[in-house]
């Protein structure tokens, strides 16, 4: 199977062959990686021996896949013309991605509002990186998901949920960007992404 194909698995079909020549044209190593919790998708400069690596989660849906591929090309991207020069999420990270999205916005592959929540994103500059919890809200729209599936910040306020590990949280007050959230039989304290997904259980 060429790569076009295997990239229709996880990307919107008319996107896959942008994405296939841009991996292509870079020489980019493509991973399609396991669940990371932490993160959608990573970039990594040439090191060593090792060109460009891109890997980027593999249970995103195909507007989310497409946008976090899109964010990590443009960090290659600006790699190339600045090396470690400028900031990661800066000025020139965000006219990068903006110019990488274009083709993309010309296919029209995106449903109307995951397309202004990326217009938006891009046009705001307090919106510096890929945490924008309004986008990727957008996104999660289009996840196909149990239904016992919640988002962190719709727990109620010490309500109980189970993380993907098994272990089981409640969620206490907001601090800032994060939940304070009581690991139950530790009693230990996590800080929590208000859009990570649980599951949410009865008290």
């Amino acid at each position: 199977m060429d790569k076009t194909e295997i990239l229709k698995q996880y990307l919107p079909e008319s996107a896959a062959p942008v994405i296939a020549k841009w991996i292509d044209y870079f020489q980019c190593e493509f991973k399609v990686s396991r669940n990371r919790g932490t993160k959608f998708g990573d970039y990594r400069s040439p090191f060593g021996s090792k060109g460009h690596r891109i890997s980027v989660n593999f249970d995103l849906n195909p507007y989310a896949f497409l946008v976090t591929t899109v964010h990590e090309f443009a960090h290659l991207y600006t790699f190339n013309q600045h090396q470690h020069k400028v900031k990661p999420h800066g000025a020139e990270w965000k006219s990068n991605f903006k110019r990488m999205m274009k083709p993309f916005f010309e296919l029209e592959i995106f449903p109307p509002d995951v397309k202004t929540a990326i217009t938006n994103y891009l046009d705001n500059p307090a919106a510096s990186s890929c945490s924008d919890l309004t986008l990727f809200r957008v996104l999660q729209k289009y996840d196909v998901k149990e239904a016992s599936v919640i988002l962190v910040e719709k727990i109620p306020a010490n309500g109980l949920f189970r993380w993907k590990d098994g272990r089981v949280f409640r969620r206490e007050e907001r601090l800032r960007k994060r939940y304070r959230c009581v690991e139950v039989s530790t009693n230990r304290v996590y800080l929590f992404n208000p859009v990570a997904e649980v599951e949410k259980l009865e008290n």
